[in-house]
């Protein structure tokens, strides 16, 4: 993975000073408060409904044993013991004490982290595949041009009070794990008749008040233009993304009142005019820089017969082992490997629900330690809220699923109904309409069988408690929005959204259910699925196909009778 160079820590910990004085002098009644908001804004602080929040970047999802570990030690010292990951692969810390995030960000420098650009109207941190480098189908690596894109962007002078927020999301595989197609830009890597690596460029997708899918604006670019032409992007957004109302800011809002061909045409004309060929061009060796810091590890060489007899042993003598296996491990491109999607979903663990996305700080001690013993002192966060070893022997699975068995960590629900993705909802944050932990927690409840999970098959189940979407909502087979009715909670659901390759926009399926009513309202949603989904000896239709297929209307039938 990447390490800093000299300028990289330089750079971040002249931040830390930076940022030190300014809380002092805040603090201390110097600087106002409407000139302290953008100051702790560009350092990821925000002030939510009972404390401080901090955003921790994890670039492109990539995390460092020695830096979980960092982490562990961070939510001991500063917070309640415990540390949130989101769907743009980063972590929060939800109870810092505003007097001590300068402390925090300073050990986080320690350790080659920083806070810088996760939130404000600037780009922000870079997401991708969580099977980047491993998967079979991947055309190339995604991973170095994340970090070039990271490189280019932070600090960046002219983007730094964009009209909104910018993310960018770049996959190497023609399957979407990264929901490319509703970011600002979503990148992906695909090759020319000439066998030449370039990206598709996909412009003004987005989530919030105005769901959108993005647009193709470049059908192919060929990779020494990447950072120009994002560059020209990002100026003909600034120059005419609207600055007078937040809520139309967005480049989406841009893109979609112009039209994608115009503004395709305005962005080549930038480009050719005043940036392509210019100092913005890579070469062969920034690719080749950019790609040492993800070289290959040393994998060990297997006799993949007798690998596969002792696995099959281990399948066949534990169903739970095997049910794990199934839902929660992927195939790798290297023989007698597998990457582990880390469940960070454990539902109800005593009694007590354990909400989406949450790890405590022995589980991050934990997991370090593990990553040390089996995936190259690596971790990879995920857009779904988990974690990921990328590289386990398959002749350590068994072992490996018993120690995350004891962390309440390997639960064998990923892809299924209660992998949710859930934010945290009135209970935090300052924005939100309506709670979501209890929720959640209500779902779980109600769907308890695994059995009943594994014949449902792949749902995804997104839930927000607002309208900025951060659960993306909107792209849930089933999504729940929480909404405010005079002072009470009410849930809004909607179905049929996809964020993968096939991206769309749920429909809503009606009016908003009362709080005690949403698990019961899904059983009404789930029965007519059973009952109207086709199959054949080969496959089984899938919530996203079957609503396709015969639209919402006998599903509103059924919740409203």
């Amino acid at each position: 993975m990447y390490q800093y160079n000299y300028a990289d820590q330089t750079l971040v910990e002249e931040r830390v000073a930076q940022f030190r004085d300014q809380t002092e002098r805040f603090l201390a009644g110097e600087l106002p408060e409407e000139q302290f908001l953008p100051l702790r804004l560009q350092n990821g602080l925000y002030i939510q409904r009972y404390a401080p929040m901090l955003r921790i970047a994890i670039p492109y999802g990539l995390l460092a044993s020695y830096q979980l570990r960092k982490l562990a030690e961070i939510t001991r010292k500063y917070d309640k013991g415990y540390g949130h990951f989101t769907t743009r692969t980063n972590i929060q810390l939800n109870w810092p004490k505003l007097e001590e995030v300068p402390d925090i960000m300073a050990e986080l420098a320690s350790v080659q982290m920083h806070s810088i650009q996760t939130s404000g109207n600037c780009i922000r941190n870079t997401t991708t595949d969580p099977y980047a480098g491993i998967h079979q189908e991947e055309i190339a690596d995604p991973r170095p041009y994340c970090e070039i894109i990271r490189q280019w962007s932070t600090f960046h002078p002219e983007f730094a009070f964009l009209p909104r927020k910018f993310k960018i999301a770049v996959i190497g595989t023609a399957n979407d794990r990264a929901a490319t197609q509703v970011h600002d830009v979503g990148l992906h890597v695909k090759t020319n008749d000439a066998g030449e690596l370039g990206f598709e460029v996909i412009v003004g997708g987005g989530l919030g008040r105005t769901p959108v899918i993005g647009k193709v604006i470049k059908e192919f670019l060929p990779r020494q233009h990447l950072l120009s032409y994002l560059d020209a992007i990002l100026r003909v957004y600034n120059l005419h993304g609207r600055r007078d109302n937040k809520y139309k800011a967005r480049i989406k809002i841009l893109v979609e009142s112009m039209g994608g061909p115009a503004f395709a045409k305005l962005v080549d004309a930038e480009w050719e005019a005043h940036i392509k060929d210019g100092p913005l061009t890579l070469t062969d060796a920034s690719f080749d820089t950019a790609s040492r810091f993800f070289s290959e590890p040393d994998y060990v060489t297997f006799d993949a017969l007798q690998v596969q007899s002792e696995l099959q042993q281990q399948l066949s003598a534990d169903k739970e082992f095997a049910n794990w296996y199934q839902q929660n491990t992927v195939a790798h491109k290297v023989a007698g490997y597998r990457a582990v999607v880390i469940s960070l979903k454990a539902g109800l663990v005593d009694g007590t629900y354990i909400p989406s996305g949450d790890v405590s700080e022995s589980q991050m001690d934990a997991l370090a330690d593990l990553a040390d013993t089996y995936s190259f002192s690596e971790l990879r966060g995920t857009y779904q809220q988990n974690l990921v070893f990328a590289d386990v022997q398959t002749n350590q699975l068994y072992e490996l699923w018993q120690q995350l068995s004891e962390l309440h960590l390997a639960r064998a629900n990923i892809n299924t109904l209660t992998d949710m993705i859930v934010c945290p909802g009135w209970d935090y944050c300052s924005l939100a309409n309506a709670t979501t932990h209890n929720i959640a927690e209500q779902i779980e409840k109600q769907f308890d069988d695994l059995d009943y999970l594994y014949d449902l098959g792949e749902i995804r189940l997104n839930m927000s408690g607002c309208m900025n979407a951060c659960a993306h909502h909107h792209t849930g087979d089933i999504g729940i929005l929480g909404v405010d009715k005079k002072g009470e909670h009410w849930y809004q659901i909607s179905l049929g959204g996809n964020s993968s390759d096939n991206a769309k926009i749920g429909k809503i399926l009606g009016k908003a259910v009362p709080a005690d009513d949403v698990a019961t309202t899904l059983q009404k949603i789930l029965d007519v699925y059973l009952e109207q989904r086709v199959s054949n000896e080969h496959d089984i239709e899938g919530f996203g196909d079957l609503v396709d297929r015969v639209g919402i209307t006998p599903f509103k039938e059924k919740v409203y009778g």
